[in-house]
């Protein structure tokens, strides 16, 4: 039974070059959804973990956390439509009460849950953007991963003023300004990560 992965073509992301399972007649054409699915819960899980990873930061509500970074890994490794059913998984889970929001967390209650929302878009985003080539060099996954993090910001910092009562500027000054220079080593992260995963692919 042969388990090589595809060679890589213009249009896929990483996730396509992971070999489906081999199935037993009449079940045979199963093998890539039995994949899809393992690919989406396991993103939901380390979305999930990732959010343990939470420091608390001074006068905000929100934590910096390792969770923003896999949902866009998530995303751009995956797809558009793998990646945004693996965050909405993480997200309706969540909700119902699995404790892997920050800090063990769960439900819709937290001010931050707009930026969970705000994940479901950029990880759908991203994964665009990765089916157009944009994970395959250090440039241009920063610029994915930096406007996917725009679209995080931009559904979370109007969440937190509406849950929280603050003005805009409160709301930017708590929920974005302090998490600027840990985005920027995250984008920096995945100019390195998401490439070389690349290159090793091609050899």
């Amino acid at each position: 039974m042969s388990t090589a992965a595809p060679a890589a073509r213009p249009g896929q992301v990483l996730a396509d070059l992971l070999p489906a399972p081999k199935l037993s007649a009449p079940l045979e054409q199963g093998g890539a959804r039995v994949r899809d699915a393992a690919l989406v819960v396991g993103g939901a899980v380390l979305t999930g973990l990732a959010a343990q990873l939470s420091v608390p930061v001074p006068g905000s509500p929100v934590p910096v956390t390792g969770q923003t970074f896999a949902a866009l890994l998530v995303g751009t490794a995956l797809g558009t439509g793998r990646g945004f059913l693996s965050l909405a998984l993480y997200a309706l889970a969540g909700v119902a009460g699995v404790p892997w929001f920050a800090d063990g967390g769960s439900g819709a209650g937290a001010p931050s849950f707009g930026y969970i929302l705000g994940m479901l878009l950029a990880s759908a985003l991203v994964g665009a953007l990765a089916r157009r080539g944009a994970d395959r060099s250090a440039w241009r996954t920063a610029g994915a991963m930096l406007l996917g993090e725009a679209v995080i910001y931009a559904v979370g910092v109007p969440y937190l003023a509406l849950a929280t009562g603050m003005t805009a500027s409160q709301a930017i000054a708590a929920g974005l300004t302090p998490f600027l220079i840990g985005d920027a080593l995250k984008a920096a992260l995945a100019m390195g990560l998401l490439p070389t995963a690349w290159r090793l692919v091609k050899r």
